[in-house]
């Protein structure tokens, strides 16, 4: 078990006496869709590279303020971020914009004393990190945690407030892209019943409250000025088990600006929703559910037809692989998908792309003009094949220490279609959101004509 488990076991044990916002560091989708089905609230990314300070203070306030208890879960190690330097995108970075006391977790398999050695390290590589509390986790009981307990309070200062015992029961099932999501989780609920109950026994809850009630932000009230509101348009959504990957503020921000988000499922849906006028088709994992995406064949037609008539569509990742020709697995069976553009997605073993990118319009297309940048993550286990005829209309850039030199061409245009691999976050450019719902308001004033 790792610091997602005890966030989850948190979470459950919290939820059950109060009303709880979750927040996850860092391009996530899988960990806060855990979050939102434990607390019932949609959990938030922070992301100190794709979004600003003000952005992120804003967003942090929005959600934050109407909630009894926040928990931001960090991501990777405390001091991991882009690169090597802790001051960028990780989650010691997030803590010091938005003035957080962080609570350290580590793994106490095996030692006592080293224990406080580690907890130093960690207090003294950047001090201006408020670190405040230890977790101990994969503990073999009682009596080693107040072994861990008693050094590292003595030697480091720094107070421990409870520990996670070894519990392979409880340990969440894993594929590629991390843990296997909360939608396909068998069993999940009583498996979170059994870890908020492992919690209560182990972790001083009452001295993680007595934190959040002490937070101070230390910074004004920040709002984020928005384009103003236009007519309305209506955006079909993708969301089932096949897609789900969405920043949460993504979607309000588009809702902020005039969008009414219609939902429907690739997998179960033989239709589109009436009257759309944009569609959106985030990732997730199409390629576990090829073969129920290839029988849907009226849902499939219709989108690819929808797409020749110019209706304003943006898929990313699994979007991506939904839109090709179709999905080929390891062993080189295919499986069809819509085919709006050429070219096959290819499964692999390996890991093609992971981390932040720089992307830049090559072209105009529906999300902004030509030069227009944003920055974005991309994580996938897949290749595009047999694409070399396609209309690229992306420049992504990955490079170390702002060298450049590592680049590509993505981002498929047809019509008013773009199919890309990187994530992005709406709130990391405004001018994007701006841009594709404009797109969606002349469609939809297209569409009305015709009639």
């Amino acid at each position: 078990m790792g610091k997602t488990t005890l966030t989850m076991g948190i979470l459950q044990a919290l939820s059950r006496s109060m009303k709880v916002q979750s927040f996850k560091v860092g391009p996530d989708y899988i960990d806060p869709a855990f979050h939102s089905f434990i607390t019932g609230n949609p959990c938030r990314n922070l992301d100190s590279w794709m979004l600003d300070e003000k952005t992120l203070r804003y967003l942090f306030m929005e959600s934050g303020q109407l909630a009894d208890f926040c928990l931001v879960e960090g991501v990777m190690g405390l001091y991991d971020g882009k690169g090597s330097k802790g001051d960028l995108a990780s989650t010691a970075h997030l803590a010091r914009i938005l003035n957080l006391p962080v609570v350290l977790v580590i793994d106490g398999g095996g030692m006592s004393a080293s224990a406080a050695a580690m907890v130093l390290g960690y207090k003294n590589y950047d001090p201006r990190v408020n670190l405040c509390g230890v977790i101990a986790n994969n503990i073999g009981g009682e009596k080693h945690y107040q072994l861990i307990k008693e050094a590292v309070e003595r030697d480091t200062g720094t107070k421990m407030v409870g520990y996670l015992p070894r519990a392979d029961s409880l340990v969440l099932p894993s594929r590629h892209l991390g843990l296997v999501p909360s939608c396909e989780t068998k069993g999940l609920r009583e498996i979170l019943e059994k870890l908020g109950d492992m919690v209560r026994r182990t972790i001083d809850l009452e001295s993680l409250t007595a934190l959040a009630k002490s937070y101070s932000p230390g910074f004004a009230q920040t709002s984020i000025s928005l384009p103003e509101g236009k007519e309305n348009v209506t955006l079909a959504v993708a969301k089932d088990r096949a897609f789900n990957f969405y920043y949460q503020d993504g979607l309000d921000l588009l809702e902020k600006m005039g969008a009414r988000l219609s939902f429907f499922s690739p997998l179960e849906d033989a239709s589109l929703p009436d009257g759309i006028d944009g569609m959106l088709l985030g990732g997730g994992f199409p390629e576990v559910f090829a073969s129920e995406l290839e029988d849907n064949l009226s849902l499939r037609t219709e989108i690819g037809a929808k797409i020749d008539d110019g209706l304003p569509v943006y898929g990313e990742c699994g979007g991506l692989m939904y839109l090709s020709q179709g999905i080929v697995n390891e062993e080189g069976s295919l499986k069809k998908m819509v085919g709006a553009f050429q070219g096959k997605v290819r499964l692999t073993k390996r890991l093609q792309r992971f981390g932040y990118v720089d992307v830049e319009l090559q072209s105009d297309n529906v999300l902004g003009m030509k030069g227009t940048s944003y920055r974005a993550h991309e994580f996938h286990y897949s290749v595009l094949e047999d694409g070399t005829e396609n209309d690229f209309s992306l420049l992504v850039r990955k490079g170390k220490n702002g060298d450049a030199s590592a680049s590509w061409e993505c981002g498929i245009k047809k019509k008013q279609m773009l199919a890309s691999y990187p994530h992005l976050h709406f709130y990391s450019n405004v001018a994007l959101a701006d841009h594709f719902l404009g797109q969606c308001r002349g469609y939809k004033q297209r569409r009305i004509m015709k009639k």
